[in-house]
């Protein structure tokens, strides 16, 4: 099958010319015990997949890209109960046990062996089921978090999925499978923002635009969008902010405590920049809850007034694949998009195939773009 081989993090840009992805035939076994084999429907260019381009991400390479996707059912390995050929999945970028502490505390998205595995390269169980085929024969190929969705086909574990309706158009369902839940999950979940509660998104990306929507669902009554392309401010008052600001005025943040009286009570951080997170924080209020969802280089550190942190009782929280329970909050969120409550298709920003890849991330590392998402050409 045809699948984008990343083997070099780091590579110059533009993307087009470097070509960090690599499109090349490789193997895949069938589905073992737990396992599904999907056709794979959609996935996601996301800003974490430009990271690891980057080298901000270090993974374990060679690797089968990609993390947010969809796709059909095609096999099923032993053991895998409600699941069958032909039900359409969106795929999650963290498999669960069930079985360590962080899933029998119901919060699956820490699952520890998940953590283990996209470490290792692997799917949950400890096994690859892709390889390389001629010259390279016999090189390891891994995973990439516990999925690999940049490719014609995928075997991931029952885990790493969950069934949704098959009227979605699996291009835009594939975006459920990371921006949706962490955008909108920071914002129902994590912040637990409240109806008439005020709020304000910085980073307007495509996980930061389902923040903003998740706001909308949320029913706050001030939604603040923030962001460096004055482009993206304007989608933003279309999608329901209320006010927005450009990031790069020196006066940012002032603008944004005079717009709301000292501040606003929840701020959700997507840019994974520690100058995003640092904006963040100050246009929270006394009493804010400042909700981290980027991801920066792990060596980057973010500092604060530890004083105003106890007199202002301020509160910093992260938030990773937006403390979703998938199997919960996935169907919800669908539903929500078919009742027209949350327009997912406004986010996307066309599709590519395997030949566009690369010149894809160009555009995403551009800011030109919100979700493009990959669909395999068979």
């Amino acid at each position: 099958m045809t699948a984008a081989v990343l083997f070099e993090q780091g590579k110059p840009r533009p993307y087009a010319e470097s070509k960090p992805f690599a499109i090349e035939q490789v193997e895949l076994d069938p589905p073992g015990p737990g396992e599904i084999l999907i056709e794979v429907g959609g996935g996601g260019l996301c800003h974490s997949d430009l990271s690891t381009l980057e080298g901000l991400r270090p993974r374990i390479l060679p690797t089968v890209g990609g993390h947010e996707g969809s796709g059909i059912v095609r096999e099923v390995g032993e053991g895998v109960t409600g699941l069958a050929p032909g039900d359409h999945v969106v795929t999650l970028f963290v498999s669960s046990c069930g079985s360590c502490r962080y899933c029998a505390e119901g919060r699956p998205n820490l699952c520890n062996a998940s953590l283990s595995a996209r470490t290792a390269g692997t799917l949950i169980s400890g096994e690859r089921r892709l390889h390389f085929t001629g010259a390279r024969r016999g090189e390891l190929l891994h995973h990439y978090s516990n999925l690999s969705v940049y490719a014609e086909y995928a075997v991931v574990a029952q885990s790493s999925v969950v069934k949704i309706d098959d009227d979605v158009p699996l291009d835009v369902a594939a975006i459920f499978g990371c921006a949706v839940m962490t955008g909108v999950g920071a914002v129902l979940n994590t912040a637990k923002v409240p109806p008439g509660g005020t709020m304000a998104v910085v980073g307007l990306g495509g996980v930061g635009m389902c923040a903003l929507l998740g706001g909308v669902v949320a029913g706050a009554a001030r939604i603040v969008a923030v962001d460096v392309n004055p482009d993206k401010l304007g989608l933003a008052r279309q999608l329901g902010a209320t006010d927005t600001a450009l990031a790069t005025d020196q006066d940012c943040v002032e603008q944004v405590r005079d717009l709301t009286g000292g501040g606003v009570d929840f701020v959700i951080e997507t840019a994974g920049t520690i100058k995003a997170m640092q904006t963040a924080y100050a246009i929270s209020a006394r009493g804010s809850t400042t909700v981290s969802v980027g991801l920066p280089q792990p060596s980057q550190l973010f500092s604060f007034a530890h004083s105003a942190l106890v007199s202002d009782e301020r509160t910093i929280k992260g938030s990773y694949m937006g403390s979703c329970v998938p199997k919960r909050d996935i169907p919800r969120f669908i539903a929500l998009y078919k009742r027209g409550k949350l327009p997912i298709d406004r986010l996307r920003s066309g599709t590519v195939g395997f030949d566009g890849l690369n010149a894809g991330f160009d555009k995403l590392a551009d800011g030109a773009v919100l979700r493009q998402v990959l669909v395999p050409q068979r």
